[in-house]
């Protein structure tokens, strides 16, 4: 097991080798006064194809492998070269510009009379090799010499690269000097470059922010705050952290972890740096709760990140905690090399990829089908792409062209190796090594060829209108590349693929984002399906579009949806309590506080219901409430409205039966009339209880307890004139008793009038000041809306029960002192005993009254109206009817004046 895990890691280190720089020794001197013929160094990637103008293209998808210096050794000893290492999938790059070129020269329709050729080299991915490019291709085909033109010097009327947005500004540092037009087809636009970008830079990509957003808005859409990132080491990749970290806080989304994958050119010095490289990604990998990966750039580093899981021994395939969803970005796209043919991609299954928008031009397809190899067709491009996506070795030719006289130095064909055909056919590669569909990098160098023939072609119309009388046709010698600016920034036409194409006041060509899902197989063939897109000039609601039915996820989801939180989702009811010390997307869940719901997910607190709401069970939402008042309809409003009822009928049939027997002793007894006052002031305290029933309008809550009062005022004042009476008329039996002059009706009568006006003038004053009026109360009780009479002042309210309360313990005090006097109809002692039942019954009404809600403390007050009245007319008219109705013969005088005796 030892001997195969050494095996192993030795085979990742050479797996390692996938990034990397050309050592470059220094350059000869030469006389720039003129033009000797010197070679320069040889440069072993480039295809050209002659015309009457040259579009220059650089190209990013050969590597060169060095290995780190440790400065113990001398350098020499130290720098191990390998085979150039290519990404066969950018070979459609090449492709892409030659048919576009290919296209323009056999339109009639555009640049009918010039012929457009290509100039491509490769920035191998090296910054020094990058200028030096530059300068072969800018200044001549086959003499180096810096800012001279020699002889045979092709016209370039435009540059169009590179891949990476760091070269790509390297190459505008030279291209910017001589005004030539620059069209770069990876690049985006970092914020620290925007302001130095020299006038001559175009970018067929959008701007990055869109993508930012993009990344945004789809983690929002499917709910995902816990995240990973794995993000270049490098300037880009820190500008990335720089601009989306913000943009994810202010989305509520945290990153789980932050992970550096490397971006340089060398192999690691030591085995403890390879194994500091591979420490972290089996433990992110197994990270159960950050389900979603976004990954931030460049091929290479993705061939990096393959390279150190392969070093890890990530064994994924039996493991289903590897279920990730990996978000990449337009920079990246997945791509075997030679050293990393054997491994899959089976773990990045189901991955969302950003891309720049890309259409199908017509003819694309059928350009790559007929496509056959040959030598002089794109030379050591050729070579490398046949050799590194088949493993076949390219035929050497018997003699070189001029632009490939330096292509078989390096190299020795292994005897073993099967030699390439020159048939094969790329349909018949897979996804990882070169797709048939045109990639969004594709698309945008084929839209620069056409954008720079579309300035060509409207220059020339320019000049023919302007310049009739001269010959108009395209003078090749007269163009500078220049001279396009004018017409590039406001250029504007349709493609071939139907799409109209223009770049913005910023030079960015205006398109969107789309986004791929990727389905792998375990060959590496590749399924990817557009599943949504990211339109700038979309309208809002129409920028953002998602397909998700169409999207593929890891198997290991078995295509349920995939969720990456830190904690699970607060359910409606609950509301998020934060962990201390912890990231904000990190919590507890609580229920909601007693009258506070959580309609939605995760809210971050609780909120009350409107006021004619209240929350449901489980607090999750608001249900009306229901208006309650006491009704005739229900069962406590039907009693008490019957039992009010049945008090009126007898209150009438005792006044039918004192009116009736008029004339009989007990009724003429203390003052009759006092008595039919008192019976009838009863009976209208039965009536106006059922006041106190049904809905409150504004009649019934201006009169009810008003008119209650009033009326309760009488009957009290008509029982202590009662008393009065009593105690005046014993008073006056003594001799000489000043007491006489006050007997009769002239006293019970003053008295039943002044008390009852002076709870008249309290209620006047009430009713006129601040009167009862309809009112909802809408907080005392959880599910109901209370329909119930404001009392308006409540101080008025209980200053007229606090008056009737006085009336009654003084009508109480009066009857119990003069309970023992010696009367046979001496009435004293029925109205304590009635005075001690309604002062009992209002003193608890009080209490029971405040501490009562909605329609119940209603039924106290009717409750207490009835008992109080019921009270005052069974303890006082009870014996009378009595004696009456069933002993006639105690009602008789003889029977008063034996009674005296």
């Amino acid at each position: 097991m030892g001997k195969v895990a050494n095996s192993e890691r030795s085979f990742a280190v050479r797996t390692l080798k996938f990034l990397l720089l050309l050592f470059l020794p220094s350059f000869k001197e030469c006389n720039p006064l003129k033009c000797p013929e010197i070679d320069p160094l040889p440069v072993p990637h480039k295809w050209y194809k002659p015309g009457g103008l040259i579009i220059g293209g650089m190209a990013s998808h050969i590597y060169y492998l060095s290995q780190e210096y440790s400065f113990m050794k001398h350098p020499k000893l130290e720098v191990d070269f390998d085979i150039p290492i290519m990404v066969t999938k950018f070979y459609q790059h090449l492709l892409a510009l030659a048919f576009a070129v290919k296209e323009i020269n056999a339109s009639p329709e555009i640049l009918p009379n010039i012929t457009l050729g290509f100039h491509i080299y490769d920035t191998y991915n090296d910054v020094k090799l990058t200028y030096r490019n530059m300068l072969d291709l800018l200044f001549n085909s086959h003499r180096f010499v810096p800012n001279y033109k020699c002889d045979n010097q092709k016209n370039l009327i435009a540059v169009i690269g590179a891949l990476e947005s760091e070269n790509s500004y390297y190459m505008a540092d030279i291209v910017g000097l001589y005004k030539i037009p620059q069209l770069s087809y990876g690049s985006f636009a970092p914020e620290e470059n925007a302001a130095t970008q020299t006038s001559s830079f175009y970018r067929t990509v959008p701007n990055e922010s869109y993508q930012y957003r993009g990344i945004i808005r789809l983690l929002q859409h499917f709910g995902w705050t816990w995240i990973g990132l794995f993000v270049a080491d490098d300037e880009s990749g820190d500008g990335f952290l720089r601009v989306l970290e913000p943009l994810l806080a202010k989305s509520r989304i945290c990153s789980a972890y932050t992970e550096r994958i490397p971006h340089q050119s060398h192999l690691p010095g030591t085995t403890d740096a390879l194994n500091g490289m591979t420490l972290n990604i089996p433990r992110r990998l197994v990270d159960k709760e950050a389900r979603i990966i976004v990954f931030y750039g460049e091929t290479a580093v993705l061939l990096w990140l393959v390279t150190l899981m392969f070093a890890a021994n990530v064994d994924y395939k039996e493991n289903t905690s590897f279920g990730k969803v990996w978000i990449t970005t337009a920079q990246m796209e997945f791509s075997t090399t030679i050293f990393i043919k054997s491994w899959t991609f089976e773990i990045f299954e189901g991955a969302i990829s950003f891309a720049i928008h890309s259409n199908e031009p017509s003819g694309f397809q059928a350009y790559l089908q007929n496509m056959r190899f040959s030598w002089t067709q794109g030379g050591r491009f050729v070579k490398d792409f046949l050799e590194h996506s088949l493993g076949c070795s390219f035929p050497v030719p018997s003699t070189s062209t001029d632009d490939d006289d330096d292509d078989d130095d390096d190299d020795d064909d292994d005897d073993e190796e099967e030699t390439c055909t020159l048939e094969e056919k790329l349909e018949n590669l897979h996804g990882c090594t070169f797709e048939m569909r045109m990639s969004g990098h594709s698309y945008g160098i084929y839209n620069a060829v056409f954008s720079v023939a579309h300035a060509l072609h409207k220059m020339h119309s320019f000049r023919t209108h302007h310049r009739a009388k001269q010959n108009k046709m395209l003078e090749v010698e007269n163009i500078e590349p220049w001279q396009l600016h004018q017409f590039l920034q406001s250029i504007s036409f349709n493609n071939s693929a139907g799409e109209r194409m223009s770049f913005n006041k910023n030079g960015e060509m205006v398109t969107g984002f789309d986004m791929i899902n990727m389905h792998f197989f375990l060959n590496n063939s590749l399924d990817a399906k557009k599943v949504g897109s990211v339109n700038s000039s979309a309208p809002e609601g129409k920028d953002f579009i998602i397909y998700k039915d169409k999207i593929v996820w890891h198997r290991h989801f078995n295509q349920v949806l995939p969720l990456s939180v830190c904690t699970d989702s607060c359910q409606p009811g609950y509301q998020k309590r934060k962990w201390e010390e912890m990231k904000f997307c990190c919590y507890t869940c609580d229920p909601c506080p007693e009258g506070k719901i959580s309609k939605e997910k995760d809210m971050p607190e609780c909120f009350e219901c409107p006021e004619d709401e209240y929350p449901n069970k489980i607090k999750s939402g608001c249900i009306p409430k229901v208006t309650s008042f006491l009704s005739f309809r229900e069962p406590l409003g039907i009693s008490l409205a019957s039992v009010a009822f049945s008090f009126f009928l007898i209150s009438v049939l005792v006044l039918g039966t004192f009116i009736k027997q008029r004339d009989t002793p007990i009724v003429k007894a203390n003052n009759r009339d006092i008595t039919y006052t008192l019976l009838v002031s009863l009976l209208l305290c039965f009536l106006c209880s059922l006041l106190f029933i049904g809905q409150p309008g504004k009649v019934t809550c201006f009169l009810r307890q008003s008119t209650f009062s009033i009326i309760f005022s009488v009957a009290v004042a008509c029982v202590l004139a009662k008393t009065v009476t009593v105690v005046v008329a014993f008073m006056a039996t003594k001799p000489q008793s000043s007491m006489r002059k006050w007997v009769g009706k002239r006293l019970a009568n003053s008295i039943v009038l002044s008390c009852s006006l002076i709870q008249a003038g309290i209620c006047a004053v009430w009713l006129g000041t601040s009167p009862p009026f309809p009112d909802l109360d809408k907080q005392s009780l959880p599910g109901e809306i209370v329909a119930q009479c404001n009392e308006g002042s409540v101080i008025m309210f209980y200053l007229v029960l606090g008056y009737m309360g006085l009336l009654s313990i003084i009508s109480f005090t009066v009857a119990f002192l003069a309970r023992k006097l010696p009367d046979t109809f001496n009435e004293a002692k029925f109205i304590t005993f009635s005075m001690l039942v309604f002062c009992s019954v209002w003193l608890s009404f009080v209490p029971t009254y405040l501490s009562t809600k909605g329609k119940y403390m209603v039924a106290v007050e009717i409750f207490s109206i009835l008992a109080s009245s019921a009270g005052l007319l069974c303890c006082i008219f009870s014996p009378k009817c009595y004696i009456i109705l069933l002993r006639p013969e105690l009602n008789s005088r003889g029977q008063l004046i034996r009674g005296k005796n």
